[in-house]
């Protein structure tokens, strides 16, 4: 067995170490979320931790890991009445972000099912995570199906498998634990809402605490155990206070004063529904306990808020997570009650507050053992895009976006095989059953009906003689089921002296806004190339980060000419590499501009329409956004859509509630327009 990096020799990341502890010390807190750059020690202090946490009772031989204190009475191993309990070490479970769903929730052997009547049942990781800890590195590329399940389990503490009438069900009680970089895309609202805490973490720019890091880690790296030895004292400490404050936990008591402070501020940031009071009370009282402490005091509250709140008041995919500790403060002030007794100090070795440095006597740095990476000269997708050189004397500063509305939904037509989602159609391991075919490996969705019609003929040659039916491998058929895809939705984007005046640059913004709302809630990938001046450039590469999209419209300069050739050109290389790099995730291309062409070559209009038939030829869906107005329209922008062989639709026709209807699909369009 590997060594694992020592909990307490992780540098600094104090909220990091403190809410994993208040987990570990009440597993009801309900998890956490760790938000970062890559390089910053994330997953090495979760796996840490696991190290920390006490053995776990079990009852010998269930592979589901029933407590013999109060075994589960629906276990599929039991009855365990009068089974003998052991103990073993607490588990950490890692669901890779490529994981089956039978992989996560377990599989049933569906021939002996069928043929025996027998429940013959694999457990997955949920089973294997009951009374651990279940950890998801790039828990926001998770796909959805994998996400659904995860939901289940966290709201029900327990997982349910049904196949084709055979049901299975176990417990599934696990801690969360998250890591993602926010710059890859956001979790979905509801998954985001299940993790009880949230913190952020970043690299030092201090020189002397990241040369400890580096210190620590090549340490590490060169002789594990020796490293791990030196630490066993602190992790010893560490491990014992821990058992300490579960045991004071059932005596820390909330008074009224105190959780009228948690609803007031749950109130005062507007958060949604009652899930952050009920965490912000946990947490606090573990921050009690954790501190020695029987009675949970202001400062516990407020720093039960900064860690269960910041995820929770995001009011749009756009606004990043925080919290304004001024305002907290008011709040807490406002709300204090007047009998509250002056905070004690913190007990004990190490302690430095609630959190006692959160490290074990490790004093307080800000680096993980990892190192962050060396800095580059690249511009991260987050920051905003630098203005393009040689745009002319006529450019003028980025405006505000208008405000987004629900858009219409466009999609590509045909059926596709790319990553989950909710916007084309597609074939998908998840939604309605459209026929049946062989199975090229192991079956995962059967289709009863068809397996049923391949053994029934053959039943009397395998000498059937009971009321069993006789099933080989040969009948078994797998359902074919169609669903929804994500896409890659590139942008196009003129941003040229035609599209400055500031009330339309402000609507056309506006626009595009709406349309990366709709791309984040259908989890497409995004990409934005914007053309003015003498030239066009890649904005954002494509990226599942449609926060950093929005970032780089807002900081969106305009003026100059219309090099629209040179941007649909440039969209036509992103679309070939991407191709090359996910072949199975199908484009479409979005093209916002009035259909002016004034750059980019002595004709720039036969230019232009020359690299539209780029697209038309390797078949590219596309929709072009008709920024024209006024009484006189020239209608170059539906010219352009043409020859795409696309579709064409105006800001107004865009919105969902507009008279042109609910939904557009741009085949039905293009061929209704063709027709035409």
């Amino acid at each position: 067995m590997s060594t694992r990096y020592p909990f307490t020799a992780v540098v600094g990341m104090d909220d990091l170490r403190l809410a994993l502890l208040l987990n570990a010390v009440s597993p009801a807190v309900g998890g956490v979320l760790v938000r970062g750059e890559k390089g910053t020690a994330k997953s090495t202090a979760v796996r840490a931790l696991a190290e920390l946490l006490p053995e776990v009772p079990v009852v010998a031989g269930c592979r589901f890991s029933c407590d013999p204190a109060s075994p589960d009475p629906g276990c599929p191993d039991g009855p365990h009445d009068d089974a003998p309990g052991t103990v073993r070490p607490a588990r950490m479970v890692e669901l890779p972000v490529g994981a089956s769903e039978d992989r996560l929730v377990g599989a049933l052997d569906i021939e002996k099912a069928l043929a025996e009547g027998v429940k013959a049942f694999e457990p997955g990781l949920l089973a294997t995570a009951h009374r651990g800890i279940l950890y998801v590195d790039e828990v926001n590329l998770l796909s959805d199906h994998l996400i659904d399940h995860l939901l289940d389990a966290a709201a029900m503490g327990a997982s349910h498998v049904e196949r084709e009438g055979v049901s299975v069900r176990h417990a599934a009680r696990f801690l969360l634990v998250g890591t993602m970089n926010p710059e890859e895309g956001e979790l979905r609202p509801q998954l985001l809402d299940r993790f009880g805490l949230t913190v952020e973490v970043a690299a030092s720019r201090d020189p002397e605490q990241r040369v400890e890091v580096v210190r620590r880690r090549l340490a590490f790296e060169d002789d594990p155990a020796a490293f791990a030895a030196r630490w066993a004292g602190e992790e010893a400490a560490l491990r014992e206070r821990i058992v300490t404050a579960r045991a004071l936990l059932p005596q820390v008591t909330l008074g009224d004063a105190v959780l009228l402070q948690i609803a007031a501020t749950c109130a005062a940031f507007e958060v949604d529904g009652m899930r952050a009071d009920i965490v912000m009370a946990r947490t606090a009282t573990a921050l009690a306990a954790w501190a020695g402490r029987t009675e949970v005091t202001s400062e516990d509250v407020r720093q039960a808020a900064l860690l269960a709140l910041p995820h929770r008041r995001r009011r749009s995919p756009f606004d990043a997570p925080g919290l304004d500790e001024d305002k907290l403060d008011e709040t807490l002030e406002q709300f204090k009650g007047d009998d509250e007794d002056p905070e004690p100090e913190p007990d004990g070795p190490g302690d430095g507050g609630p959190d006692g440095g959160g490290g074990g006597g490790v004093p307080p740095q800000s680096d993980g053992p990892e190192g962050p990476a060396p800095e580059s000269a690249e511009v991260p997708e987050s920051a905003p895009a630098p203005a393009p050189q040689g745009a002319g004397a006529g450019e003028r500063a980025a405006v505000k976006a208008g405000e987004p509305f629900r858009t219409k939904v466009l999609s590509v037509p045909g059926l596709g095989e790319g990553a989950a989602g909710r916007r084309s159609r597609a074939r998908t391991e998840h939604g309605r059953t459209t026929g049946s075919t062989r199975p090229r490996g192991a079956l995962t969705k059967l289709h009863l009906a068809a397996t049923v019609q391949a053994a029934a003929p053959h039943q009397r040659a395998r000498g059937r003689s009971g009321p069993g039916l006789v099933v080989r491998r040969d009948d078994l058929r797998q359902a074919t089921r169609e669903g929804r895809e994500g896409n890659l939705v590139l942008f196009a984007v003129d941003a040229s002296g035609s599209m400055a005046a500031r009330q339309r640059m402000s609507a056309v913004k506006g626009a595009v806004l709406s349309l990366l709302l709709d791309a984040y809630q259908r989890r497409d990938k995004v990409g934005l190339v914007t053309f003015r001046g003498r030239d066009a450039e890649v904005a954002l590469p494509p990226t599942s980060s449609v926060d950093a999209a929005a970032a780089r419209l807002e900081k969106l300069p305009t003026g100059g000419r219309t090099p629209l050739s040179a941007g649909l050109l440039k969209a036509h290389d992103v679309l070939r590499v991407e191709r090359l790099r996910d072949p199975s995730r199908r484009p479409l291309l979005v093209v916002v501009t009035d259909g002016r062409a004034t750059g980019g070559g002595a004709d720039p209009v036969a230019l232009a329409a020359r690299a539209a038939r780029l697209h038309a030829a390797d078949g590219t869906a596309s929709v072009v956004v008709d920024c024209e107005t006024g009484p006189v329209r020239l209608g170059l922008a539906g010219n352009l859509a043409r020859e795409l062989g696309g579709t064409a639709v105006t800001l107004d026709e865009l919105r969902a509630d507009s008279i042109a209807g609910l939904v557009r699909d741009v085949q039905a369009d293009n061929a209704t327009r063709r027709a035409a």
